[in-house]
């Protein structure tokens, strides 16, 4: 049997169950527009320059000719936690977590639209060479910025989307 009909059949039910893309329009529909007018606001430390370049990559293009609308003010919470033991008391094994909570600020009237928070970790394996060591928790963190930026720009899409704001 040809799988053609099966597609077929597959692809007119999805159309009725109302399905529709996040990102529909492209770069003119809605959700992109919206999301082109949210500035991020500074956030400190190495892991903050991180989050805020993941952040402004996935925003910037989606910028327009107006100004920003929305501030985004993200805080950050960096964990490392040993948790893996050997014999002598060793730790070979860590847990890097990065938490961000995240506000949505209206730049024309101060109020808050969106309080949440996205987060994701990583395991690290230790060792005996410490700079191999730091180098995996440094990856570790570029990973987790980047993860963490995606959770955050996907909440702001979905929020735009229902029409209230970004």
């Amino acid at each position: 049997m040809k799988p053609w009909p099966l597609l077929l059949i597959a692809l007119v039910s999805l159309s009725g169950c109302g399905l529709r893309p996040v990102y529909g329009g492209g770069s003119h529909g809605a959700v992109a527009q919206a999301l082109g007018n949210v500035e991020v606001a500074p956030i400190e430390g190495k892991n903050g320059w991180l989050m805020h370049n993941a952040l402004d990559d996935r925003l910037a293009a989606m910028r327009g000719g107006t100004g920003p609308r929305y501030r985004l003010v993200v805080k950050l919470d960096d964990q490392i936690s040993g948790f893996g033991l050997r014999a002598d008391a060793a730790i070979t094994r860590e847990r890097r977590t990065l938490r961000a909570r995240y506000q949505l600020i209206d730049e024309a009237t101060g109020a808050q639209l969106l309080d949440d928070t996205a987060g994701s970790d990583a395991g690290i394996d230790v060792t005996s060479s410490e700079y191999a060591t730091i180098a995996a928790e440094d990856t570790a963190l570029e990973r987790l910025s980047q993860t963490v930026a995606d959770q955050i720009v996907t909440r702001l899409a979905l929020s735009s989307r229902k029409g209230a704001h970004p």
